[in-house]
Protein backbone atom coordinates (compact mmCIF):
# COMPACT_ATOMS: atom_id res chain seq x y z
CA UNK A 1 0.00 0.00 0.00
CA UNK A 2 1.40 3.61 -1.20
CA UNK A 3 2.14 6.04 1.63
CA UNK A 4 -0.77 8.37 2.88
CA UNK A 5 0.25 11.28 4.37
CA UNK A 6 -3.43 11.70 5.71
CA UNK A 7 -3.37 8.30 7.40
CA UNK A 8 0.64 8.91 8.39
CA UNK A 9 -0.29 12.32 9.24
CA UNK A 10 -2.64 11.10 12.03
CA UNK A 11 -0.88 8.20 13.17
CA UNK A 12 1.88 10.18 13.80
CA UNK A 13 0.37 12.52 15.62
CA UNK A 14 1.58 15.18 12.94
CA UNK A 15 -1.55 16.84 12.53
CA UNK A 16 -5.60 16.99 12.67
CA UNK A 17 -8.59 18.69 12.09
CA UNK A 18 -11.86 19.13 13.20
CA UNK A 19 -15.24 20.65 12.30
CA UNK A 20 -15.58 23.19 14.22
CA UNK A 21 -12.70 24.71 12.86
CA UNK A 22 -13.19 23.94 9.32
CA UNK A 23 -12.55 22.03 6.00
CA UNK A 24 -9.21 22.58 4.72
CA UNK A 25 -8.29 24.30 7.67
CA UNK A 26 -5.65 21.47 9.68
CA UNK A 27 -3.92 21.99 13.06
CA UNK A 28 -0.71 21.39 13.57
CA UNK A 29 0.21 18.76 16.41
CA UNK A 30 3.28 18.76 18.83
CA UNK A 31 5.32 16.56 16.84
CA UNK A 32 4.30 17.48 13.60
CA UNK A 33 4.98 21.51 14.79
CA UNK A 34 8.17 20.66 16.31
CA UNK A 35 9.26 18.96 12.87
CA UNK A 36 8.30 22.01 11.29
CA UNK A 37 10.11 24.08 13.02
CA UNK A 38 13.05 22.38 12.64
CA UNK A 39 12.21 22.68 8.79
CA UNK A 40 11.58 26.25 9.24
CA UNK A 41 14.78 27.39 10.98
CA UNK A 42 17.04 25.65 8.71
CA UNK A 43 15.17 27.02 5.53
CA UNK A 44 15.55 30.64 7.39
CA UNK A 45 19.26 30.54 7.57
CA UNK A 46 20.06 28.70 4.63
CA UNK A 47 17.82 32.09 3.10
CA UNK A 48 20.13 34.49 5.65
CA UNK A 49 23.24 33.10 4.14
CA UNK A 50 22.44 33.80 0.87
CA UNK A 51 21.70 37.41 1.02
CA UNK A 52 17.58 37.45 2.17
CA UNK A 53 16.08 39.84 4.19
CA UNK A 54 13.53 38.57 6.49
CA UNK A 55 10.34 40.14 6.91
CA UNK A 56 6.42 40.06 8.24
CA UNK A 57 3.57 41.69 6.76
CA UNK A 58 -0.26 41.43 7.55
CA UNK A 59 -2.53 38.70 6.32
CA UNK A 60 -5.00 41.49 5.54
CA UNK A 61 -4.88 44.19 2.91
CA UNK A 62 -6.79 46.89 1.05
CA UNK A 63 -9.11 45.38 -1.56
CA UNK A 64 -7.87 48.57 -3.95
CA UNK A 65 -4.26 46.84 -3.26
CA UNK A 66 -5.21 43.37 -4.93
CA UNK A 67 -6.65 45.31 -7.72
CA UNK A 68 -3.76 47.34 -8.42
CA UNK A 69 -1.67 44.42 -8.20
CA UNK A 70 -3.59 42.12 -10.60
CA UNK A 71 -4.87 39.36 -8.27
CA UNK A 72 -8.99 41.07 -8.26
CA UNK A 73 -9.02 40.78 -11.76
CA UNK A 74 -6.93 37.56 -12.39
CA UNK A 75 -7.50 35.76 -9.22
CA UNK A 76 -10.90 36.99 -7.91
CA UNK A 77 -12.47 33.77 -7.71
CA UNK A 78 -10.11 31.86 -5.12
CA UNK A 79 -10.07 34.75 -2.80
CA UNK A 80 -12.14 35.03 0.00
CA UNK A 81 -14.83 37.54 0.06
CA UNK A 82 -14.12 41.08 1.15
CA UNK A 83 -14.27 42.35 4.80
CA UNK A 84 -16.32 45.38 5.50
CA UNK A 85 -15.03 47.87 8.14
CA UNK A 86 -16.47 50.95 7.66
CA UNK A 87 -15.53 52.62 4.04
CA UNK A 88 -13.20 50.27 3.24
CA UNK A 89 -13.07 46.41 2.44
CA UNK A 90 -10.13 43.79 3.58
CA UNK A 91 -9.52 40.97 1.86
CA UNK A 92 -7.54 38.04 3.44
CA UNK A 93 -4.13 37.84 1.43
CA UNK A 94 -4.13 35.18 -1.24
CA UNK A 95 -0.27 35.86 -1.99
CA UNK A 96 2.53 38.02 -0.13
CA UNK A 97 3.69 39.50 -3.83
CA UNK A 98 1.83 42.77 -3.34
CA UNK A 99 2.98 43.30 -0.12
CA UNK A 100 6.50 42.70 -0.27
CA UNK A 101 6.29 45.42 -3.69
CA UNK A 102 4.75 48.26 -0.93
CA UNK A 103 7.83 46.96 1.21
CA UNK A 104 10.25 48.20 -1.44
CA UNK A 105 8.95 51.13 -1.86
CA UNK A 106 8.76 51.69 1.90
CA UNK A 107 12.41 53.45 0.95
CA UNK A 108 14.18 55.06 -1.53
CA UNK A 109 15.97 52.28 -3.34
CA UNK A 110 19.84 52.76 -4.99
CA UNK A 111 21.33 50.43 -7.55
CA UNK A 112 24.01 49.59 -5.20
CA UNK A 113 21.11 48.25 -2.50
CA UNK A 114 20.20 45.95 -5.31
CA UNK A 115 19.53 42.82 -5.68
CA UNK A 116 17.00 43.32 -2.78
CA UNK A 117 16.18 40.22 -1.42
CA UNK A 118 12.89 39.83 1.09
CA UNK A 119 11.52 36.65 2.44
CA UNK A 120 8.39 35.60 4.59
CA UNK A 121 7.55 32.38 5.87
CA UNK A 122 3.95 33.37 6.21
CA UNK A 123 0.24 32.48 6.38
CA UNK A 124 -1.92 33.21 3.43
CA UNK A 125 -5.64 32.20 2.33
CA UNK A 126 -7.09 30.41 -0.84
CA UNK A 127 -11.18 30.13 -1.02
CA UNK A 128 -10.50 26.35 -2.37
CA UNK A 129 -13.53 24.33 -2.89
CA UNK A 130 -14.74 21.62 -1.03
CA UNK A 131 -14.19 18.71 -3.24
CA UNK A 132 -10.55 19.34 -3.50
CA UNK A 133 -9.54 19.56 0.01
CA UNK A 134 -7.34 16.52 1.65
CA UNK A 135 -5.22 16.50 4.26
CA UNK A 136 -2.29 18.98 3.84
CA UNK A 137 -2.03 18.72 0.32
CA UNK A 138 -4.96 21.17 -0.67
CA UNK A 139 -5.53 23.48 1.87
CA UNK A 140 -7.48 27.15 2.75
CA UNK A 141 -4.71 27.77 5.10
CA UNK A 142 -1.20 27.99 3.53
CA UNK A 143 1.95 28.91 5.09
CA UNK A 144 4.08 29.55 2.21
CA UNK A 145 7.75 29.95 1.99
CA UNK A 146 7.77 32.81 0.20
CA UNK A 147 10.51 35.55 -1.26
CA UNK A 148 10.90 37.95 -3.65
CA UNK A 149 14.53 39.41 -5.27
CA UNK A 150 13.97 43.22 -6.71
CA UNK A 151 16.82 43.39 -9.11
CA UNK A 152 17.94 45.19 -12.18
CA UNK A 153 17.34 43.93 -15.36
CA UNK A 154 20.77 42.66 -16.33
CA UNK A 155 20.72 40.63 -12.95
CA UNK A 156 17.98 38.58 -13.72
CA UNK A 157 19.83 35.54 -15.18
CA UNK A 158 22.26 35.23 -12.27
CA UNK A 159 19.35 35.87 -9.41
CA UNK A 160 17.25 32.70 -11.47
CA UNK A 161 20.18 30.40 -11.61
CA UNK A 162 21.12 31.30 -7.59
CA UNK A 163 17.24 30.26 -6.66
CA UNK A 164 17.44 27.16 -8.67
CA UNK A 165 21.04 26.13 -6.79
CA UNK A 166 19.11 27.21 -3.37
CA UNK A 167 16.02 25.32 -4.37
CA UNK A 168 18.04 21.85 -5.21
CA UNK A 169 20.34 22.32 -1.65
CA UNK A 170 17.01 22.18 0.14
CA UNK A 171 15.22 19.60 -1.57
CA UNK A 172 18.77 17.86 -1.01
CA UNK A 173 18.83 18.26 3.22
CA UNK A 174 14.99 17.22 3.43
CA UNK A 175 15.54 13.91 1.50
CA UNK A 176 13.88 15.16 -1.51
CA UNK A 177 13.96 13.95 -5.41
CA UNK A 178 13.01 16.20 -8.25
CA UNK A 179 11.42 14.27 -11.11
CA UNK A 180 11.22 17.43 -13.32
CA UNK A 181 11.40 20.89 -13.93
CA UNK A 182 8.35 22.36 -16.17
CA UNK A 183 8.76 25.95 -17.43
CA UNK A 184 5.38 27.38 -17.43
CA UNK A 185 4.07 29.58 -20.27
CA UNK A 186 0.91 31.58 -20.96
CA UNK A 187 -1.22 30.30 -23.17
CA UNK A 188 -4.98 31.12 -25.48
CA UNK A 189 -6.98 29.71 -22.36
CA UNK A 190 -5.73 32.10 -19.10
CA UNK A 191 -6.24 35.66 -19.02
CA UNK A 192 -2.43 37.20 -18.66
CA UNK A 193 -1.38 40.87 -17.63
CA UNK A 194 1.52 42.62 -19.70
CA UNK A 195 2.82 42.86 -22.85
CA UNK A 196 4.54 40.22 -25.20
CA UNK A 197 7.82 41.66 -25.14
CA UNK A 198 8.00 41.19 -21.62
CA UNK A 199 6.62 37.68 -21.52
CA UNK A 200 9.20 36.97 -24.45
CA UNK A 201 11.79 38.37 -22.17
CA UNK A 202 10.55 36.49 -19.25
CA UNK A 203 10.59 33.01 -20.96
CA UNK A 204 14.06 33.24 -22.72
CA UNK A 205 15.33 34.22 -19.49
CA UNK A 206 14.02 31.26 -17.46
CA UNK A 207 14.95 29.07 -20.51
CA UNK A 208 18.84 30.57 -20.25
CA UNK A 209 18.85 29.72 -16.78
CA UNK A 210 17.15 25.90 -17.20
CA UNK A 211 20.17 25.54 -19.83
CA UNK A 212 23.37 26.56 -17.80
CA UNK A 213 21.67 24.53 -14.83
CA UNK A 214 21.75 21.34 -16.86
CA UNK A 215 18.51 20.52 -16.08
CA UNK A 216 16.00 18.85 -18.39
CA UNK A 217 12.61 20.49 -18.73
CA UNK A 218 9.49 20.51 -20.88
CA UNK A 219 7.20 23.45 -21.73
CA UNK A 220 3.28 24.07 -20.79
CA UNK A 221 1.61 25.77 -21.78
CA UNK A 222 -1.18 27.92 -19.75
CA UNK A 223 0.54 26.71 -16.71
CA UNK A 224 1.86 30.55 -15.83
CA UNK A 225 1.30 33.11 -13.52
CA UNK A 226 -0.95 35.69 -14.71
CA UNK A 227 1.88 38.21 -14.27
CA UNK A 228 4.76 35.96 -15.82
CA UNK A 229 5.98 32.54 -16.75
CA UNK A 230 7.69 30.36 -14.13
CA UNK A 231 9.81 27.33 -13.40
CA UNK A 232 7.77 25.22 -11.50
CA UNK A 233 10.07 21.90 -9.78
CA UNK A 234 7.84 18.85 -10.08
CA UNK A 235 8.08 16.00 -8.05
CA UNK A 236 6.33 12.48 -7.43
CA UNK A 237 4.63 10.90 -4.76
CA UNK A 238 4.71 7.48 -3.96
CA UNK A 239 1.22 6.92 -5.99
CA UNK A 240 2.49 8.40 -8.87
CA UNK A 241 0.64 11.67 -8.96
CA UNK A 242 2.66 14.53 -9.95
CA UNK A 243 2.77 18.10 -7.97
CA UNK A 244 4.48 21.18 -7.97
CA UNK A 245 6.67 22.18 -5.04
CA UNK A 246 8.59 25.03 -5.89
CA UNK A 247 8.71 27.71 -8.15
CA UNK A 248 10.60 30.70 -9.72
CA UNK A 249 9.52 33.91 -12.06
CA UNK A 250 9.74 36.73 -13.48
CA UNK A 251 7.45 39.81 -12.89
CA UNK A 252 7.77 42.69 -14.85
CA UNK A 253 4.32 44.15 -14.41
CA UNK A 254 3.72 44.42 -10.49
CA UNK A 255 6.72 46.34 -10.46
CA UNK A 256 4.94 48.65 -13.05
CA UNK A 257 1.97 48.63 -11.35
CA UNK A 258 3.08 50.04 -8.22
CA UNK A 259 5.34 52.24 -9.67
CA UNK A 260 8.56 50.88 -8.04
CA UNK A 261 11.75 52.98 -9.09
CA UNK A 262 15.27 52.51 -7.86
CA UNK A 263 17.97 55.59 -8.40
CA UNK A 264 20.46 54.08 -11.35
CA UNK A 265 24.28 54.95 -11.96
CA UNK A 266 23.03 58.31 -13.43
CA UNK A 267 20.98 59.35 -10.56
CA UNK A 268 17.90 58.76 -12.28
CA UNK A 269 15.00 56.55 -11.91
CA UNK A 270 15.08 52.96 -13.08
CA UNK A 271 12.10 50.23 -13.09
CA UNK A 272 13.24 47.30 -11.32
CA UNK A 273 12.19 43.40 -12.01
CA UNK A 274 10.73 41.39 -9.81
CA UNK A 275 11.58 37.65 -9.20
CA UNK A 276 9.47 35.41 -7.16
CA UNK A 277 10.29 32.06 -6.07
CA UNK A 278 9.60 29.37 -3.19
CA UNK A 279 12.31 27.29 -2.55
CA UNK A 280 9.84 24.35 -0.76
CA UNK A 281 6.31 25.92 -1.54
CA UNK A 282 4.30 25.56 1.91
CA UNK A 283 5.03 24.19 4.82
CA UNK A 284 1.19 22.04 4.01
CA UNK A 285 1.94 20.58 0.79
CA UNK A 286 5.53 20.11 2.07
CA UNK A 287 4.93 18.17 4.78
CA UNK A 288 2.27 16.27 2.80
CA UNK A 289 5.23 14.80 0.33
CA UNK A 290 7.78 14.31 3.06
CA UNK A 291 5.52 11.93 5.05
CA UNK A 292 4.99 10.60 2.06
CA UNK A 293 8.28 10.20 0.54
CA UNK A 294 10.21 9.11 3.59
CA UNK A 295 6.99 7.00 4.99
CA UNK A 296 6.95 8.71 8.15
CA UNK A 297 10.42 8.28 8.95
CA UNK A 298 11.91 11.95 8.76
CA UNK A 299 15.45 12.12 9.12
CA UNK A 300 16.82 12.90 12.00
CA UNK A 301 17.34 16.14 12.26
CA UNK A 302 13.62 17.12 11.78
CA UNK A 303 12.35 14.08 13.28
CA UNK A 304 9.60 15.30 15.97
CA UNK A 305 11.27 12.65 18.80
CA UNK A 306 14.80 11.87 18.20
CA UNK A 307 15.39 9.77 21.17
CA UNK A 308 13.57 7.65 23.37
CA UNK A 309 15.00 6.24 26.41
CA UNK A 310 13.68 3.19 27.55
CA UNK A 311 14.61 2.09 31.18
CA UNK A 312 14.66 -1.94 30.97
CA UNK A 313 13.23 -1.62 34.93
CA UNK A 314 11.55 0.77 37.21
CA UNK A 315 15.34 0.63 39.03
CA UNK A 316 16.48 2.32 36.17
CA UNK A 317 13.65 4.98 36.13
CA UNK A 318 16.21 7.90 37.67
CA UNK A 319 19.15 6.97 35.00
CA UNK A 320 16.97 7.14 32.29
CA UNK A 321 15.45 11.01 33.11
CA UNK A 322 19.21 11.43 33.42
CA UNK A 323 19.74 10.52 29.61
CA UNK A 324 16.85 12.75 28.35
CA UNK A 325 17.64 16.10 30.59
CA UNK A 326 21.43 15.13 29.17
CA UNK A 327 19.83 14.92 25.68
CA UNK A 328 17.89 18.33 25.47
CA UNK A 329 20.58 19.92 27.08
CA UNK A 330 22.91 18.70 24.12
CA UNK A 331 19.76 20.12 21.67
CA UNK A 332 17.93 16.81 21.16
CA UNK A 333 14.01 16.10 20.83
CA UNK A 334 14.12 13.36 23.39
CA UNK A 335 11.29 11.56 26.02
CA UNK A 336 11.41 8.64 28.20
CA UNK A 337 8.99 5.85 28.20
CA UNK A 338 7.94 4.13 31.15
CA UNK A 339 4.80 2.24 30.03
CA UNK A 340 4.52 -1.50 29.26
CA UNK A 341 7.30 -4.13 28.50
CA UNK A 342 10.36 -3.32 27.41
CA UNK A 343 9.56 -5.15 24.16
CA UNK A 344 6.12 -3.21 23.34
CA UNK A 345 7.86 -0.01 24.14
CA UNK A 346 10.90 -0.85 21.16
CA UNK A 347 7.72 -2.04 19.13
CA UNK A 348 6.25 1.65 19.45
CA UNK A 349 9.47 3.41 18.83
CA UNK A 350 9.55 1.66 16.04
CA UNK A 351 5.78 2.60 14.83
CA UNK A 352 6.50 6.51 15.91
CA UNK A 353 9.45 6.04 13.34
CA UNK A 354 11.71 7.31 16.45
CA UNK A 355 15.32 6.93 14.93
CA UNK A 356 16.65 6.04 18.34
CA UNK A 357 15.32 4.18 21.18
CA UNK A 358 18.19 3.70 24.20
CA UNK A 359 17.56 0.99 25.86
CA UNK A 360 18.86 1.64 30.11
CA UNK A 361 19.41 -1.48 31.78
CA UNK A 362 21.19 -2.08 35.69
CA UNK A 363 24.61 -2.46 33.64
CA UNK A 364 24.41 0.91 31.61
CA UNK A 365 22.59 2.97 34.78
CA UNK A 366 25.64 1.75 36.91
CA UNK A 367 28.08 2.58 34.04
CA UNK A 368 26.42 6.02 32.52
CA UNK A 369 26.17 4.48 30.07
CA UNK A 370 22.98 4.00 26.87
CA UNK A 371 22.75 0.90 24.78
CA UNK A 372 21.43 2.48 21.08
CA UNK A 373 18.98 0.62 19.11
CA UNK A 374 18.21 2.28 15.55
CA UNK A 375 14.34 2.24 13.72
CA UNK A 376 15.46 -0.38 11.35
CA UNK A 377 17.26 -2.52 14.02
CA UNK A 378 20.47 -2.05 13.57
CA UNK A 379 22.12 -1.93 17.51
CA UNK A 380 25.12 0.11 18.28
CA UNK A 381 27.81 -0.20 20.71
CA UNK A 382 27.45 0.77 23.84
CA UNK A 383 28.51 4.82 24.60
CA UNK A 384 28.66 7.30 27.37
CA UNK A 385 25.45 9.32 28.09
CA UNK A 386 27.52 12.28 26.92
CA UNK A 387 28.77 11.32 23.65
CA UNK A 388 26.47 13.29 22.21
CA UNK A 389 27.20 16.70 23.03
CA UNK A 390 30.61 15.96 22.56
CA UNK A 391 30.19 14.92 18.89
CA UNK A 392 27.61 17.93 18.19
CA UNK A 393 28.16 20.74 21.22
CA UNK A 394 25.59 22.84 18.68
CA UNK A 395 23.04 19.78 19.50
CA UNK A 396 20.03 18.46 16.76
CA UNK A 397 22.10 17.65 13.77
CA UNK A 398 20.80 19.80 11.33
CA UNK A 399 22.23 20.08 8.44
CA UNK A 400 24.63 22.81 7.45
CA UNK A 401 24.32 25.93 5.85
CA UNK A 402 27.84 27.22 5.22
CA UNK A 403 28.66 28.19 1.64
CA UNK A 404 24.76 29.26 0.42
CA UNK A 405 26.04 32.73 0.26
CA UNK A 406 25.70 34.00 -3.24
CA UNK A 407 29.21 34.47 -4.17
CA UNK A 408 29.49 30.51 -4.03
CA UNK A 409 29.94 28.17 -6.55
CA UNK A 410 26.45 27.16 -7.82
CA UNK A 411 25.25 24.01 -7.20
CA UNK A 412 23.69 22.37 -10.36
CA UNK A 413 19.81 21.01 -9.74
CA UNK A 414 20.25 16.75 -10.78
CA UNK A 415 16.81 15.40 -12.32
CA UNK A 416 18.46 12.11 -12.54
CA UNK A 417 17.13 9.60 -9.80
CA UNK A 418 19.33 8.54 -6.60
CA UNK A 419 19.65 6.68 -3.65
CA UNK A 420 18.19 8.30 -0.68
CA UNK A 421 18.43 6.51 2.90
CA UNK A 422 15.40 6.97 4.42
CA UNK A 423 16.46 5.75 7.58
CA UNK A 424 19.55 6.43 9.44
Amino acid sequence: MSADHRRLGRELDIFDSDPLIGAGLPFWLPAGAAARYEVETYLHELERRAGYRHVYSPVLGKRQMYELSGHWSHFAGDMFAPMAMGDEQLVLRPSMCPHHALIFKARQRSYRDLPLRIAELGPMYRAERSGVLGGLARVRSISLNDGHTFCAPEQIGQEVGDVLALMARAHAALGLRVSSYRLSLRGAKGEYAGDDASWDRAARLLRDALDRAGADYEEAADEAAFYGPKIDVQIVDPAGRESTLSTVQIDFHQPERFDLSYRDASGGPARPVMVHRSLVGSMERLFAALLEVHDGAFPVWYSPVQLSVLPVGTGQGPAAGAVVREAVGAGLRAEADHEGSLGARIRDSVRRRIPYAAVTGPREAAAGLVALRQRDGRQLPAMPVDAGRRADPAGGGRPPVTGTGMSQPREVPSTGRRHTHFGM
